[in-house]
């Protein structure tokens, strides 16, 4: 008896779900200046098998992502090597902002814009041992990147795919990952 009162409950609380469901979904209209605005966002850096992630802050705005921290650690990394002293020149270094250009094209039928990243190559001096190494980071924007309307969220990714100090190409060097997977409107 319980079993089958069990039953009867359980195929009337799916019943109740099916009539309750709505199939008239209608995606948030989006538009391009939708993009502007200041973002949070979850931050992964990676290179090789390491990472760290971070929430880290930009602002979008006329086809420009601003960041007033840029994450350079790895770049500093991986032209001190040194530890110790890759803290001693972020600390002289301070924070380090960088512009990221982008076009975007409206993306109706998934309800999305779609950026393509125009980015410029950073330039760092980096103080070592009394000097200054003139760095340039070649950064690339290989994947498109997407403000959702359902969520109002920016999805992005960049590399760093090369690093020349003084001139000359690191190397070997290993590209480092900029991901920001899931950024949201403050």
């Amino acid at each position: 008896m319980k079993k089958i009162t069990v039953l009867k409950t359980v195929l009337i609380m799916l019943a109740i779900m099916l009539v309750s469901c709505n199939d008239n979904y209608e995606p948030t209209p989006v538009a391009i200046k939708d993009v502007n605005g200041n973002y949070k966002a979850k931050q992964i850096v990676s290179q090789g098998n390491t990472g760290t992630e971070r929430i880290n802050e930009f602002t979008a705005k006329d086809s420009v992502i601003t960041f007033k921290d840029f994450p350079v650690k790895e770049i500093v990394q991986a032209v001190v090597k040194n530890p110790v002293k890759v803290e001693t020149a972020l600390a002289e270094m301070g924070k380090i902002e960088y512009k990221l250009n982008y076009t975007s094209k409206l993306n109706l039928n998934n309800n999305t814009v779609e950026l393509t990243f125009l980015p410029k190559s950073l330039n760092l001096k980096i103080p070592v041992d009394g000097t200054m190494k003139n760095t340039v980071v070649i950064l690339a924007g290989k994947q498109k990147g997407y403000f959702v309307g359902q969520d109002w969220s920016l999805r992005f990714g960049v590399i760093a795919e090369k690093i020349m100090v003084d001139g000359a190409a690191i190397s070997p060097f290993e590209i480092i990952k900029y991901d920001f997977p899931y950024c949201l409107k403050n």
